[in-house]
């Protein structure tokens, strides 16, 4: 009798078509991929975003033995990339090249986002960190981040902080030095990274955080000194630059990559790309590919990726309302 009612019940299924569609799913995402993935990178080609992406599209376009294709969609701060992302069908064949300040910095501006940073995605893992080095004009008498803060510390405040714009990564860690130590200093934001850079290596400005691939061909050529790096530790490309850390304890100051999915994508798929992730930064090819452009290579499980996104979200909410910044501000 309850064999007879078994039975009854799976023809049922098979009739309504949802046992098919079912073994369906299941044997797509066996065969996964089985055609080419998109990858969204929400910066234009250049900087140290797109040809992380392409690093990683390459890799996985081999490991798959499908094509990743890199599609560019930048504009107003990464969001633009971020929401489409978040919007794609959660099938495995859209992923996000996401970012810090995508997914971290721009929500804790309180902006209105076409997507949720936490709710939205599927995180997949962490990629790379892009250590910031914090440098200054060789005029400024610093010749280290105590001699620094120092300066800092004494009113009234004559470092001009030289930034690409209000809320960016940039100017945020001026914020959270003075959040941390009381250091004041006048923040002159510009257009962008290349006129801050201008200003700074002609003395109108003394200070700036910036990323390794900008700052360090003009601290190598003596031209500005690199007193110290954002990152939680010493990077192996500037071993003799401490570590913020090293004095201020528990200061970081680096953006971040990893790539993600559209919410409800299937853990299987997931744990395909984060398994070939994982490959790619433990071979010594790739990681050297990253370096040449001051990345440093990382990797995570999808929770602990999830779990990131959201304590840098609650740490730069914090500093941001510090500092009495808001999304007009930014604009």
């Amino acid at each position: 009798m309850k064999t007879r009612v078994i039975w009854r019940g799976i023809a049922v299924l098979l009739a309504s078509g949802w046992l098919s569609g079912a073994a369906s799913v299941a044997l797509a995402q066996d065969k996964y991929p089985s055609r080419p993935i998109r990858m969204i990178v929400p910066y234009p080609p250049g900087g140290s975003t797109d040809p992380t992406g392409r690093a990683f599209a390459a890799w996985l376009s081999e490991a798959f033995g499908q094509q990743v294709v890199v599609d560019n969609r930048p504009g107003a701060g990464a969001t633009i990339g971020h929401g489409l992302g978040a919007k794609a069908t959660p099938d495995g064949y859209t992923i996000l090249l996401g970012t810090s300040g995508g997914l971290a910095t721009s929500p804790a501006l309180g902006a209105k986002l076409p997507y949720d940073p936490v709710r939205d995605f599927t995180p997949i893992g962490l990629a790379v960190y892009t250590p910031f080095l914090l440098a200054v004009h060789p005029g400024l008498p610093a010749a280290n981040l105590k001699e620094f803060i120092a300066l800092g510390k004494v009113p009234p405040a004559r470092i001009n902080f030289a930034s690409p714009g209000v809320g960016t990564p940039n100017h945020l860690g001026a914020e959270l030095l003075k959040s941390m130590v009381g250091f004041q200093f006048v923040h002159v934001p510009y257009k962008g990274g290349a006129p801050a850079m201008v200003d700074l290596l002609a003395g109108r400005a003394q200070a700036t955080f910036g990323g390794i691939p900008y700052i360090g061909p003009h601290a190598k050529a003596g031209k500005l000194r690199a007193i110290a790096i954002g990152h939680a530790t010493r990077v192996a490309s500037w071993p003799d630059t401490p570590a913020v850390a090293e004095t201020l304890p528990g200061f970081t100051n680096t953006t971040w990559f990893g790539l993600l999915a559209p919410a409800g994508t299937p853990r299987v798929v997931v744990d395909r790309i984060n398994a070939e992730m994982k490959k790619a930064v433990a071979n010594a090819e790739f990681v050297k590919q990253l370096d040449a452009i001051g990345l440093l290579p990382a990797s995570s499980t999808p929770e602990e990726f999830r779990a990131m996104i959201k304590t840098e979200l609650a740490r730069w909410t914090k500093v941001i309302k510090q500092a009495g910044i808001t999304a007009e501000s930014a604009q």
